[in-house]
C-alpha cells in the first residue's frame, strides 16, 4: 500500500472514470487524492470522507449524509461563480471491509494559498499592498462570499489557507475561495464525538488565528455571515500590515485577542497608516459584538470599495443601504436583481426557430435593430492542511507564522519544488480609472450560455485582469469633439450596408444622431463603422473592450440572466421596443415588434443614463438596449477550454456587436450572453460603442 494511503484507493478507478494516482493530503475527516479523469485526460482532486470508527452507526450515517448535502451546496455555489473552487462530481464508493463513504471531485488548481503567498512575501521583504490594491486583489473572493451570504450560506472558516491564488499575486493573478460547508461538517462531528486532538494541535471547525469571538464562545452570539466578515477583515488587516491581526501563541490567547474590547485588530492598532474611512470600515468589520459588524460580505465589501474611492458593486447586498463612514457615504441604487443562474429554455440551434426567442431576422442582420505556475494545489480545509506542489504543507494551529515546509512523509512524491509563486520584486500601483470610466475588478466567470442559441454556446470559464470601461456609451457630444479636432472621422449622417434600400434610407437616415448634434448631444453616437469606433477609443488613450470584457462588465461572475438580475426586461430598465417604437414604425411604414407592452418614453435612442435601474452590478449603464456596441473581437465560435483574457478569433470578416438596440424585439437579444456579428464597414442607426482601457 502506498505510504499514507489509509483508504487503499491508489491504483483504483472510481466510477469507471477517475484513476486514483496518489495521496496528496489527509485531514481529520477526509483524504485528498490526485486522480486523472480518464475521459477528459485531466487531473482532478478526489476528496474522500472517512467515517471514524468511534462514531455510532447512526452518527456515522448522519455525517455521511451531511457530507453529500454540503457537496451539493458547493456544486450549486461553484456553478454560480468561478471564484469558488469548482465541484465536478459527487458519489459513493466502497472501501475494504464493506464501509461505504462519499467523495467529491473538485477541480485541480495550480498556484498557492494566500497563506503561502503572505509567507513568501514576508520572507522576500516585498512592500505591503495599499488598501486599493488589497481590494482589487481580493475582489473575486469577496464577491463569491457575498453571493453565498445572499443565499443565506456562511463559510465559517475564512482564512488565507482557504483563499487560493492563481497566477502572479502581484500581477494579473486572481483568487478562489475553498471549502464551503466543510466547517459545518467538522463542527457537527465534534458535537457527536467530543474533543479530538492531533499532533498539530487542537482540531476545531474554524482556524483560531482568524476566529471571531462567537466561534470561541457562544456567549458572544451565534455564528453566521457576520462571522465571515470578521475573518475577512482580519485577512485585509494582515495584507495591510504584514502580520497576523490576532496576537497569541495558543488557542486561549487567540480567544482573548479576538474578544478583547480594549484592543481591536485594526490597521492602525497594528501600526499601519490608513485613511479614516478604511480604519472605520475595518473597525466595524472586526467589532466584538456580531450585531455591531457589517451583516454580510456584500455590505462590507461595498463599504471597503467606497472607502478606497472605487464604485460599489451593485447587487452584492440586500436592498437596505449600508451605513458608511460620513466622509465616504453615498447613495446606493436599491434596484438589483435576484440571485441568478443562466437562463433556462430557449432555442437550441441558430436561426429564427421560435417567435419568442429567435436569432435576428435578415432585415435586422443587415440593419441591426440595431506566468508560469509553480505548484499544484488541492484544499482540504479540515485540520488546516494545504497541498503545494506534490507535497503537503501543514499550516499548523496558527497559520502564517512561518514559511510553509514539506513534511518528510511526502518527500518522495513526484513533482516540482514546493514553493509559492514568486511575486515580482516591485509593485506597480494600479492607475485609477479616468473620469467617466468604471473600474472592473477582473476575475473569473462563465462566458456564454449552454441554454441559449447556438452561437452563445458553450458556456466556458474565462479569467480577466482588471480593466476600466466607460460608464456610458460614447455620446454625440464626445464623438463630435474628437471629429471637430481633426483626430476622428466625422460620424455618418446616412446608413451604409450592403443592399440597403431607398425605403430603408428614407426611414433610418434621420435617426443618425449626428444630424442633430444640439438636440441629441447626450444620445449615443451611431452610424459609425468599427474603424471609426476603434480610432475614437485610441484617441482617448483607450481601446474597444474585448467581447469577454464587455460580457463580464454586463453580468459579473454570478451567472445572472440580465445585467440587473433575472427579472424579465421591462420599460424601466432599458430602451428597447415598446409601444412608442411600434407607433414609430407604423408612422414610418416599417413593422416593429414590441418586447414589452409599455411606452418607455423614447421612440428611437435615449440620452445615455436614462435607465439607471438597468445598470449592471458594476454600474455600467445602457449596457443592453439603446444601441448595439462594437467590441474589439473578430467573430468566431467559442471553444470549451478555459481562457485567460481572450481576444477572440485571430482574423475574420465580421466583428462582434453586443447588447441590442432601441428597436430590439426579443428578450434574448438583451441577454449579456447574446452575441451577433456584422461587417466592420457597416454604419447603422442601431450600432454605437463604448471604450475600455
Amino acid at each position: 500500500m502506498p505510504e499514507g494511503d489509509a483508504l487503499k484507493l491508489v491504483g483504483r478507478t472510481i466510477a469507471d472514470k477517475y484513476a486514483v494516482e496518489s495521496v496528496v493530503g489527509e485531514g481529520g475527516f477526509a483524504v485528498v487524492y490526485r486522480a486523472t479523469h480518464l475521459i477528459w485526460k485531466r487531473p482532478v482532486a478526489l476528496k474522500v470522507f472517512k467515517a471514524l470508527g468511534d462514531f455510532s452507526e447512526t452518527d456515522r450515517q448522519k455525517l455521511l449524509d451531511e457530507f453529500v448535502q454540503e457537496g451539493s451546496l458547493l456544486a450549486d455555489l461553484s456553478a454560480r461563480t468561478a471564484a469558488i473552487v469548482q465541484a465536478r462530481d459527487i458519489g459513493m464508493l466502497d472501501l475494504s471491509g464493506g464501509l461505504r463513504v462519499p467523495y467529491m471531485v473538485l477541480e485541480w488548481l495550480e498556484g498557492a494559498t494566500l497563506e503561502a503567498v503572505f509567507a513568501t512575501e514576508r520572507e522576500l521583504g516585498l512592500p505591503l499592498r495599499t488598501p486599493a490594491e488589497v481590494v482589487h486583489f481580493l475582489d473575486p473572493a469577496a464577491e463569491a462570499l457575498a453571493l453565498a451570504h445572499r443565499k443565506g450560506i456562511a463559510h465559517r472558516d475564512i482564512k488565507p489557507g482557504n483563499v487560493f491564488v492563481l497566477g502572479d499575486a502581484r500581477g494579473d493573478g486572481t483568487v478562489k475561495l475553498l471549502d464551503f460547508g466543510i466547517a459545518k461538517v467538522v463542527s457537527d462531528a465534534q458535537k457527536m464525538a467530543g474533543s479530538f486532538t492531533k499532533t498539530s494541535g487542537k482540531v476545531t471547525s474554524f482556524t483560531p488565528a482568524y476566529g471571531a469571538p462567537e466561534q470561541f464562545s457562544r456567549t458572544h452570539g451565534a455564528t453566521g455571515p457576520w462571522t465571515d466578515v470578521f475573518s475577512l477583515g482580519l485577512i485585509i488587516v494582515e495584507a495591510l500590515t504584514g502580520r497576523e491581526a490576532l496576537e497569541g501563541d495558543d488557542y486561549v490567547q487567540l480567544a482573548v485577542a479576538s474578544g478583547n474590547p480594549d484592543r481591536r485588530p485594526t490597521p492602525r492598532t497594528l501600526g499601519a497608516a490608513v485613511s479614516d474611512d478604511v480604519e472605520a470600515v475595518l473597525a466595524r468589520a472586526v467589532a466584538v459584538k456580531p450585531t455591531d459588524r457589517w451583516p454580510t460580505a456584500g455590505d462590507f465589501w461595498n463599504a471597503m470599495r467606497q472607502a478606497v474611492a472605487m464604485a460599489p458593486l451593485r447587487g452584492m447586498t440586500e436592498p437596505n443601504p449600508v451605513s458608511l463612514p460620513a466622509s465616504s457615504r453615498s447613495r446606493r441604487d436599491s434596484a438589483f436583481g435576484r440571485d441568478a443562474t443562466i437562463a433556462q429554455g430557449g432555442p437550441t440551434s441558430a436561426g429564427p426557430t421560435s417567435k419568442s426567442d429567435p436569432e435576428p431576422p435578415p432585415s435586422v442582420a443587415t440593419a441591426p435593430a440595431g506566468s508560469s505556475k509553480t505548484g499544484l494545489f488541492v484544499a482540504l480545509g479540515i485540520g488546516a492542511i494545504a497541498i503545494v506542489g506534490a507535497g503537503v504543507v501543514f499550516l499548523g494551529p496558527r497559520p502564517g507564522a512561518a514559511a510553509p515546509t514539506m513534511p518528510s512523509a511526502m518527500a518522495s512524491a513526484p513533482a516540482a519544488a514546493v514553493s509559492a509563486p514568486a511575486p515580482s520584486a516591485s509593485v506597480a500601483a494600479r492607475e485609477p480609472c479616468p473620469a467617466g470610466m468604471i473600474s472592473i475588478p477582473g476575475g473569473s466567470f462563465f462566458m456564454g450560455s449552454d441554454e441559449g442559441l447556438q452561437f452563445e454556446k458553450p458556456s466556458h470559464q474565462v479569467t480577466l485582469a482588471p480593466f476600466c470601461i466607460d460608464e456610458f456609451e460614447v455620446t454625440v457630444d464626445k464623438y463630435k469633439a474628437c471629429s471637430d479636432s481633426g483626430r476622428c472621422k466625422r460620424a455618418g449622417s446616412t446608413n451604409e450596408w450592403a443592399s440597403i434600400t431607398d425605403k430603408e434610407r428614407k426611414v433610418f437616415d434621420p435617426t443618425c444622431n449626428i444630424r442633430d448634434p444640439e438636440g441629441r448631444g447626450k444620445h449615443p453616437i451611431n452610424c459609425v463603422d468599427w474603424e471609426m469606433a476603434d480610432k475614437y477609443c485610441h484617441e482617448q488613450g483607450g481601446r474597444l473592450p474585448t467581447e469577454a470584457e464587455w460580457e463580464f462588465s454586463a453580468r459579473g461572475p454570478d451567472g445572472r440572466k440580465y445585467p440587473w438580475g433575472d427579472d424579465d426586461p421591462a420599460a424601466g430598465r432599458m430602451n428597447a421596443c415598446g409601444k412608442e417604437c411600434v407607433a414609430w414604425g407604423a408612422k414610418n411604414g416599417v413593422e416593429e415588434k414590441a418586447m414589452y407592452e409599455v411606452d418607455d418614453g423614447f421612440a428611437t435612442t435615449a440620452p445615455v443614463g436614462s435607465f439607471p435601474k438597468g445598470a449592471s452590478r458594476y454600474g455600467v449603464q445602457d449596457v443592453v438596449g439603446n444601441v448595439w456596441e462594437w467590441v474589439a473581437d473578430w467573430y468566431g465560435p467559442y471553444g470549451s477550454a478555459e481562457e485567460r483574457d481572450p481576444k477572440g478569433a485571430p482574423q475574420g470578416d465580421e466583428r462582434v456587436i453586443r447588447g441590442g438596440s432601441w428597436n430590439g424585439s426579443y428578450a434574448s437579444w438583451v441577454r449579456p450572453t447574446f452575441r451577433y456579428k456584422d461587417t466592420p464597414a457597416k454604419r447603422s442607426y442601431g450600432i454605437g460603442f463604448r471604450c475600455a482601457r
